[in-house]
């Protein structure tokens, strides 16, 4: 294998605040993580540099809230479809972070992998860490990656992270078990230059209580005039067919009546009208809407808002999206919960600053 120059960090920027650099930076979960992550020593933070997303209500989501809407930083989120991004032209960076998109990865749907249109966007993180060379990165996918393409797209992609001159520490993250209230598995690739003393331990989820979707939407009530609550209108039919379902049920494990039934062939999907259960934490939040994949509320007959929904993925009330309601429940179902990356981002701080944390063995082994 051809050896890597890698950039030593002494020439570099003081490794205590680390500027980020995001692709597929969606609404900003994952920087809003980032930037509000603290440990013990005040010294170690991390800044917003650059972001790239091709949806323009989604940049300007971004721009609002992890920008602020400051001017002089709109040049920063580039609204641009990253296959024409140009990666000579961004500024230098201390960190990477990329959710790629998981379409093609996910576990409901085809499954095409490094067939489908989705598949190879992750090389685009893979081209910024061979310009930039940053002292880490974090990468984020749906669980199915690790089974697509028969496992070899999970290989692929960890083979081109290493090859890039980095130690990855891959985990399937359950949100739920750290206290976020929803049922979210994502595949994080944490990865530190190759060239550098630190070693990423998991965190622990011990310390964190399980919290459920009603504790999640009830506590402190959402204002019914807060920004993004509108609610979606249901008709007559639909709401009649929600009288019969009970928490935790959908509309094919439900008794309904005959005329309330669903005339669908083949798979069953489980979050078909499916109420919350308020005793536990929310499914996993999607940017489906449609044909009854809204999330139902377990006691009143509608769909969540989509304020009831960012509080299921943890972004904070102040929290304002941009775009049609559609455009925003889309938004929200794509981004990492706020809170569960915020939990990633201080272990890395804490790793590079020297400080224990109470960690766990990895669950996907290298």
């Amino acid at each position: 294998m051809e050896e890597i120059k890698i950039e030593k960090s002494e020439d570099r920027l003081d490794p205590k605040v680390f500027r980020l650099g995001e692709l597929f930076c969606g609404p900003g979960g994952l920087a809003w993580g980032a930037t509000n992550a603290k440990i013990e020593n005040p010294e170690y933070k991390i800044v917003h540099e650059w972001a790239n997303d091709f949806d323009k209500s989604t940049c300007d989501t971004y721009f609002r809230n992890i920008c602020k809407g400051d001017e002089s930083k709109k040049s920063t989120v580039i609204c641009q479809d990253v296959h024409t991004l140009n990666i000579e032209n961004l500024s230098q960076i201390d960190a990477l972070a990329f959710g790629f998109p998981c379409n093609d990865f996910s576990v409901v749907g085809e499954q095409k992998g490094f067939e489908g249109k989705y598949g190879p966007l992750y090389s685009y993180g893979i081209k910024v860490l061979n310009k930039f060379h940053p002292y880490w990165f974090l990468a984020e996918n749906v669980g199915g990656l690790k089974s697509a393409n028969e496992g070899k797209a999970f290989e692929k992609i960890k083979e081109d992270m290493i090859g890039a001159g980095y130690k990855i520490y891959p985990n399937l993250y359950r949100f739920e078990e750290y206290g976020i209230p929803q049922a979210r598995h994502r595949v994080i690739i944490v990865g530190i230059r190759s060239d550098l003393p630190f070693e990423f331990k998991i965190p622990s989820s011990k310390q964190y209580k399980m919290k459920t979707c009603e504790e999640a939407i009830n506590n402190p009530p959402i204002e019914k005039n807060s920004p993004n609550n509108e609610f979606t209108s249901q008709s007559n039919q639909v709401i009649e067919r929600l009288k019969y379902i009970k928490p935790g049920e959908n509309a094919f494990t439900a008794q309904l009546p005959e005329h309330l039934k669903l005339n669908v062939k083949g798979a069953k999907i489980s979050q078909i009208y499916k109420r919350l259960d308020p005793t536990k934490p929310a499914y996993t939040v999607t940017g489906s809407g449609g044909g009854g994949t809204h999330i139902y509320h377990w006691s009143e007959n509608r769909a969540l808002t989509n304020r009831e929904r960012a509080r299921l993925q943890t972004f904070p009330d102040e929290y304002i999206f941009e775009g049609s309601k559609e455009s925003i429940r889309k938004q929200i179902g794509m981004a990492v919960p706020c809170e569960g990356a915020k939990i990633i981002f201080e272990a890395i701080l804490k790793t590079f600053a020297g400080i224990p944390y109470e960690s766990i063995e990895a669950n996907i082994k290298e």
